[in-house]
């Protein structure tokens, strides 16, 4: 794959926007202690509160292209999982402008671009302090990217792309302390994807480093007073 051109297209072709955002993000972003279904769950969850809202916080303030839906942040079960495995999770929408160059690549080609974009560094903002990276009840992270990839015709239903990325423990806390790199990241990551809701199965995906989250800087935003981002 030619990442440099793959990168230089997305540089001309996403035209990302952001959404008006009130003072502080809704609390029912994250998901509610009376909705685990297991007491190794509600456990995660009231342990790590705070650090679930400062993820919420940090994402809703310095990353405002990025909506995350109701209960979109919690201590899930993989599905995939034969026991009750509790992966942190997140789920985001990159709001964006779809592209034909962009929906022209391949799905994997799409797909990669995404995960080397947003996985390492939203994985970065889920491990807190790193508190929880020591907790043996934490078993990995989610994270789940979803984005238009086409307007609909008139009358019609958009069409979204969605990709669900799971990363063990052990693989998150490697990639954090600089043993993994990114572009062997995917390559450690369960990842699935889907077609609007056609599931497509499990993609092979390349990764590569890309700077955009720490350069992207929406035009005319002002972070509110008193918030900082690192």
């Amino acid at each position: 794959m030619k990442t440099q051109r793959i990168a230089s297209i997305l540089a001309v072709v996403l035209g990302l926007t952001a959404v008006a955002h009130a003072a502080s993000p809704s609390n029912d972003r994250i998901l509610a202690l009376d909705r685990y279904t297991s007491d190794k769950g509600r456990t995660l969850a009231a342990t790590y509160g705070a650090t679930l809202k400062q993820i919420n916080t940090s994402i809703y303030h310095c990353m405002p292209w990025l909506e995350v839906p109701k209960e979109g942040i919690g201590f899930y079960k993989p599905r995939d999982a034969s026991r009750d495995d509790r992966y942190l999770a997140l789920r985001v929408y990159i709001e964006q402008e779809p592209s034909t160059q962009f929906t022209a690549m391949p799905i994997e080609q799409r797909a990669s671009s995404m995960f080397s974009r947003y996985v390492g560094p939203l994985v970065r903002r889920m491990s807190g302090n790193g508190a929880m990276l020591t907790d043996s009840s934490l078993d990995g992270f989610t994270v789940i990217l979803e984005w238009l990839k086409e307007m609909p015709l008139s009358g019609g239903r958009p069409v979204h792309e969605t990709i669900a990325v799971f990363l063990d423990k052990e693989t998150a806390v490697e990639y954090l302390q600089g043993m993994v790199k990114a572009p062997d990241l995917a390559e450690r990551a369960r990842v699935y994807g889907w077609d609007g809701e056609t599931p497509l199965g499990r993609l092979r995906l390349a990764s590569w480093d890309d700077n955009f989250v720490s350069t992207y800087k929406v035009a005319n935003y002002q972070l509110e007073p008193g918030v900082s981002c690192q």
